[in-house]
């Protein structure tokens, strides 16, 4: 594979994401992904999360090396390797989904029926011009992806609740599209049906963070890491009783 070039980065943005850092050691980097980063392959003059990584890269060194990915306005814990090996180990430990995630968000209109349960539906790739979808299909659909989510109820109110989920596959926008299949879109998705104003709220974004990742450490072990999720998910949260 031809090496990459090095992406040449301004004070801030060195600032920025050093300012992200959850946890570091000798193998791993993780960080808090705000709202609104790409992890890769943005568009714009705008640097995704993949190449600020070059702000932790030693001279003459390759950057960190992502290991997942979240979607540009998904928040939370996003994890890379500091090292060729512990890329390796941990690519192999995602594949054989040895990652426990965990995720919260805001859906409307209240809380699912049941509160708590599995959401068991394949998905496609649909492609419309340069934009790419994710769609339930039926399960002998060629394209057909098996995709599984678990969600709990955390607590709702009046039009809204905070729910946990856990997706036990990693297809593109699975959470996303799961929820809306169950006619409990997320906040302020726009793409798949969610809503945009809650109880006189204004939804600034996509309502969803990645809590808690756990995850088999390079150097032996189980490791889990957290971060809370930002200001404004915080703010909507209160302002709809759901904390």
């Amino acid at each position: 594979m031809k090496p990459q070039k090095p992406v040449n980065l301004t004070p801030g943005e060195v600032a920025l994401v050093r300012s992200l850092i959850l946890y570091e050691d000798a193998e791993i980097l993780a960080l808090n992904k705000p709202p609104g980063l790409s992890s890769q392959g943005g568009r714009g003059q705008v640097n995704t999360l993949d190449e600020l990584l070059w702000a932790f890269a030693k001279p003459g060194k390759a950057r960190p090396r992502l290991i997942h990915r979240l979607d540009r306005d998904t928040s939370g814990v996003i994890l890379t390797a500091k090292t060729k090996p512990a890329a390796g180990f941990l690519g192999k430990a995602l594949m054989k989904r040895s990652f426990s995630k965990a995720y919260q968000a805001i859906v409307t209109p209240g809380a699912p029926e049941p509160p708590k349960g599995v959401i068991d539906l394949p998905l496609r790739r649909d492609e419309q011009g340069r934009e790419a979808f994710m769609r339930v299909c039926a399960p002998d659909h060629p394209d057909a992806e098996p995709a599984t989510s678990r969600y709990r109820t955390l607590k709702a109110a009046d039009g809204a609740a905070l729910l946990e989920l856990q997706p036990e596959t990693g297809r593109m926008h699975q959470l996303r599209v799961h929820l809306a299949a169950i006619a409990r879109p997320i906040a302020g998705d726009a793409r798949y049906g969610g809503a945009l104003m809650v109880q006189g709220q204004a939804v600034p974004r996509l309502m969803l963070h990645a809590r808690a990742l756990v995850f088999p450490h390079p150097g032996g072990g189980m490791k889990r890491l957290e971060a809370e999720p930002p200001a404004d998910m915080i703010a909507l949260i209160r302002a709809l009783e759901l904390g």
